[in-house]
């Protein structure tokens, strides 16, 4: 060899491994000749292009067969785990014959070797000041990628444009002889991950988008994904947490990063994105994109730092373009995104979320109908049981879900008609069993929660401003109506005093659904009879116990029945939900609005009779709440009596009808300012509730 040969190629091939590795090479090279000759004439394309893939393997670097040879003959596949790739049936079927017969007969080492012979060497005359350029660029073209290297990785900018190159290859290969030393001494020890040698493979990847430097990385990212693991060949040894956390932080930013650099996708107008098309760096970075995810997939449960995860989560959603013909990474990875959806913290929660909302944004409709289908299972499993700490998570995941339903209102449908369908089983199967356990199949807090979520979908898809913007009818239309009659007979299933928490759960969702989709829901005859029922109610047994939670109860306890303090909120909550249901847009808004009013006014005027006639221990206070509803509710007739004097149509012109209520502004009724003002009060009273709860402030304030 000449003087000009590196001194740790030198001692490669004085140690004996250069002939082993050759003769290994030409075994391989006599196997696919063997390969190609099964295959004929009709393989001749083909084999050109595997014969120039051979020659570009053939020049590959000498710090390849160094690292081979320290690994005992391990090839590169074996450091990236290729248990973890293997793809389900359906990503099998659609990889030829042929394909799959070359991926059997080529070795792991060779695949790999293509991802390297993709770019040429990185290096260029003057790399400081080219890196000071990068930098002085990146600021400009990705801030907050550039914020990020300020915050967690200052050394990297402040790296220094004089440093001698000389030096530099002075110091890997020093590096190189002293890795083979140690090779020499101990073929099991495994190199240590230092500092350097990381900051080396960020400057290429930074520089020059290296994917041989990405290859490089995400083999130590391997090894810290599977580390302190029985059974696993790993190619790095990291002794240090500053390191450790370093590695990971750098991979989940640079990868993406290089990858949209050399693959990159497209992201249609509509907001979905497509796969990367076919292209020999897309072909030759596939199977290691897909080890890379798989192992951040396996990294995320051992991660207890929210900030990690979050980066994680963040990260990863950027690779899924690449790895979406996958089906079981896609399982894989939807399945840990829905475990943080359920169980972690808000911060977690939401990026897990938004990951899950970018798997949904693929141009796949089966991608779209799993994630729906196991999100609203996800969601039904964790809503079994509410509590006062629970119900804010339980309520996040509703909105957060409502949103992946309305991303495609046409295969929501399906799903939407299925669950509602179910529903409506259930409560079909409760009326004819008529058994205590029978109506458990409804009155539980999944059957609540699932009739609320299907309001917030319906609301959401259905509501006047996504008309507009969608220039068309939601799909989700027609199934307005079947959602109200199965919960308007959920109420009516069971009366008692008991089940009335239920009812006005149900009652509030279809007061939601009411309000954004402009549809008339009467609900009167729900809420009028807990009212009357309330004040005619005769000797009701004093208690000291606290005002009952409506939002966080399914049933009364058995301790506030008949007692003074659960008819007093009765009679509160029904009059706040009427009040609303009577203010709304569908109601209030309606040039009808005096003749719809009457039966709700002449039943609760017929109540307070009843209720003055009473004991002297009988409700005073719900007397006058009861009064001043129905004085608010008179004076908004009369507001819209004095609105429609001057109206020249008949009710049979519906066109006309329909103009008038449009021009109406019904926040400037009595009624929608009565509203205004018990809102605001409910709202602060809930408000220092919740802070005497977390201990925030034991002195409730004015």
């Amino acid at each position: 060899m000449g003087k000009g040969t590196k001194k740790s190629t030198r001692k490669f091939a004085a140690s004996g491994q250069l002939k082993k590795t050759i003769e290994n090479r030409r075994k391989h090279q006599q196997t696919k000749k063997k390969i190609q000759g099964r295959r004929g004439a009709s393989g001749k394309g083909k084999e050109k292009e595997k014969e120039t893939v051979d020659s570009d393997a053939a020049s590959e670097d000498d710090d390849k067969y160094v690292c081979i040879s320290r690994m005992g003959g391990m090839s590169v596949d074996d450091f990236l785990g290729a248990k973890f790739m293997d793809d389900d049936e359906e990503n099998d079927a659609e990889h030829s014959d042929s394909d799959q017969e070359d991926e059997e007969n080529m070795a792991d080492d060779q695949s790999f070797a293509s991802i390297d012979d993709l770019e040429g060497e990185y290096t260029i005359p003057n790399e400081g000041t080219a890196h000071a350029m990068e930098l002085s660029k990146l600021a400009e073209r990705d801030p907050e990628f550039y914020k990020y290297l300020q915050e967690h990785d200052r050394e990297l900018l402040d790296f220094d444009p004089n440093q001698s190159n000389e030096d530099e290859d002075e110091e890997d290969e020093d590096e190189d002889d002293q890795r083979d030393e140690d090779a020499d001494m101990d073929e099991d020890t495994l190199p240590i991950l230092t500092h350097d040698i990381l900051r080396g493979w960020q400057k290429a990847l930074l520089e020059h988008r290296s994917l041989r430097a990405l290859r490089k990385l995400l083999i130590a990212f391997r090894s810290a994904a599977h580390m302190n693991e029985e059974g696993q060949v790993l190619a790095w040894s990291i002794d240090n947490s500053t390191i450790y956390r370093k590695l990971v932080r750098t991979t989940l930013r640079f990868t993406p990063i290089v990858l949209e650099h050399h693959v990159p996708y497209k992201t249609l107008p509509n907001g979905k994105f497509k796969s990367p098309v076919q292209s020999p760096k897309q072909k030759a970075t596939q199977k290691l994109i897909l080890s890379y995810f798989n192992n951040v997939v396996h990294l995320i449960p051992q991660l207890t730092d929210s900030e990690m995860i979050q980066l994680s989560l963040t990260e990863s959603a950027k690779i899924l373009p690449y790895i979406i013909t996958s089906r079981k990474a896609v399982k894989s990875y939807l399945k840990k995104c829905l475990q943080l959806w359920s169980t972690a913290e808000d911060s977690v929660r939401i990026a897990a979320f938004l990951a899950i909302r970018k798997l949904a944004s693929s141009s796949d409709d089966a991608i779209l109908d799993m994630v729906l289908k196991n999100a609203y299972l996800e969601l039904v499993r964790s809503s079994k049981s509410t509590n006062v700490h629970k119900l804010p998570s339980v309520n996040l995941m509703k909105n957060s879900a409502s949103e992946l339903f309305c991303l495609d209102h046409a295969t929501a449908y399906q799903h939407a008609f299925g669950y509602i369908r179910q529903l409506a089983i259930h409560l079909r199967n409760s009326m004819k069993a008529m058994t205590k356990e029978a109506y458990k199949l409804v009155y539980n807090w999944q059957y609540a929660h699932s009739v609320d979520f299907w309001s917030l979908v319906l609301a959401r898809a259905c509501s006047l401003e996504t008309q507009l913007e969608r220039g068309k009818e939601s799909e989700l239309k027609p199934l307005i109506y079947p959602l109200v009659q199965v919960s308007l007979g959920a109420i009516k299933l069971i009366s008692n005093t008991r089940s009335y928490p239920f009812h006005f759960h149900i009652i509030r969702s279809m007061l939601h659904l009411s309000r954004h989709t402009k549809t008339f829901i009467p609900l009167p005859p729900y809420i009028v009879p807990i009212i009357t029922s309330s004040l005619t109610f005769k000797k009701p047994k004093p208690s000291t116990l606290r005002l009952l939670d409506f939002e966080t109860n399914i049933h009364a306890p058995a301790q506030y029945l008949k007692t003074r303090v659960y008819i007093d909120g009765l009679v509160d909550e029904s009059i706040f939900i009427l009040t609303e249901w009577l203010a709304g847009a569908p109601v209030q808004g309606s040039i009808a609005f005096p003749e719809i009013i009457v039966p709700v006014i002449v039943t609760l005027r017929k109540a307070l009779k009843s209720a003055k006639s009473a004991s002297k221990n009988g409700p005073g206070k719900e007397i006058g709440m009861v009064k001043g509803l129905v004085e608010r509710v008179e004076e908004s007739a009369k507001w819209i009596e004095q609105k429609r004097k001057g109206v020249g149509f008949a009710p049979g012109q519906m066109s006309e009808v329909e103009r008038w209520e449009s021009e109406l502004k019904v926040d400037d009724s009595p009624l929608a300012k009565y509203v205004k003002v018990q809102q605001k009060a409910r709202t602060k009273r809930k408000n220092l509730v919740d802070k005497a709860v977390r201990g925030e402030d034991e002195i409730l304030e004015d």
